[in-house]
């Protein structure tokens, strides 16, 4: 990714013109804007099919059923995070999990770097629809090395992709997420951090390997994560996107009170425990009650 910043009320019109004026492609989401879901009937949670998405959808359910409110998923998941959102918009469900770039990548010219990501989303939605802050915890694309590496080359600690340098060119760039739209290239590193590498594809033997921030190989092989001191791939913090009237007071300060406390571990943690078959609302449950958010 090229980091470029467009200036911020290019980028707000952009995404505000996909919301209006595009159409995301999914069966569960036909139809143009025609008014947002409203405080007549339950809050209506939807999500896409991922274990990231469900339990994430889970934590918000718990937080404003807490909160008062009367809370149902939708009855089918959508196909993306795209497809949920555009629900939100169309008024077909109250709130669903979203994320930033994701959100961005859609809109006319594909732009997704903007200055100030939450003043972006916040001028750009359509009336009535909000994006609430995000949490701390990000499913974006993340570059990381075995420890053996990283002794082996010296990185410092904490280690970043500048010192990548120090190795010399003879380190391979690829992983499970090499192909994603967020993932950078090899001539991108080069021109952000002057690191020179050879492209691996998806080999998970890579020297340097592309992963999702919430891969669970993070914390099972021990990886260490480089930083990106010159945010040169595009961040992807989950946050609660929600039609106004559907969402009062207590129910935002309820969903607000999640976001100091889910980091990017936390949330590999609960995936990883809804893919081994936990239900979404249990893992929810029991993450809430060791925060000290539920009761």
């Amino acid at each position: 990714m090229s980091g470029i910043r467009p200036p911020l009320r290019i980028v707000a019109l952009a995404v505000c013109s996909f919301f209006v004026l595009s159409g995301c492609a999914s069966g569960t989401t036909e139809g143009t804007h025609s008014g947002y879901a409203d405080r007549q009937g339950p809050t209506v949670i939807g999500t896409d099919s991922s274990a990231e998405s469900r339990v994430v959808a889970a934590l918000y359910g718990e937080l404003l059923t807490a909160a008062g409110e009367e809370v149902k998923t939708a009855s089918a998941p959508y196909a993306s995070a795209i497809d949920t959102a555009q629900a939100v918009v169309d008024g077909k469900i109250s709130i669903a999990p979203a994320y930033e770039s994701t959100l961005l990548r859609a809109m006319p010219g594909g732009q997704t770097m903007p200055g100030n990501m939450e003043a972006t989303l916040s001028m750009a939605l359509p009336p009535g629809i909000v994006a609430l802050p995000a949490a701390a915890a990000q499913r974006g694309i993340v570059l990381a090395v075995t420890g053996a590496t990283a002794k082996r080359h010296k990185l410092n600690s904490p280690a970043d992709l500048t010192d990548l340098a120090k190795a010399g060119g003879h380190l391979t760039l690829g992983g499970s997420a090499s192909g994603d739209p967020d993932a950078p290239s090899v001539s991108s590193l080069k021109k952000a951090y002057g690191v020179s590498l050879t492209t691996a594809g998806t080999s998970k033997t890579a020297d340097v390997l592309v992963l999702r921030g919430t891969d669970p190989a993070i914390a099972r092989d021990g990886l260490v994560v480089l930083t990106d001191p010159k945010s040169s791939i595009p961040p992807e913090h989950v946050f609660p996107l929600i039609s106004a009237p559907a969402v009062d007071l207590p129910g935002r300060n309820a969903l607000a009170r999640v976001n100091t406390l889910l980091t990017t571990a936390q949330l590999a943690a609960l995936t990883s425990s809804v893919n081994a078959g936990e239900a979404p609302g249990k893992a929810a449950r029991t993450w809430l009650r060791s925060k000290g958010l539920l009761r």
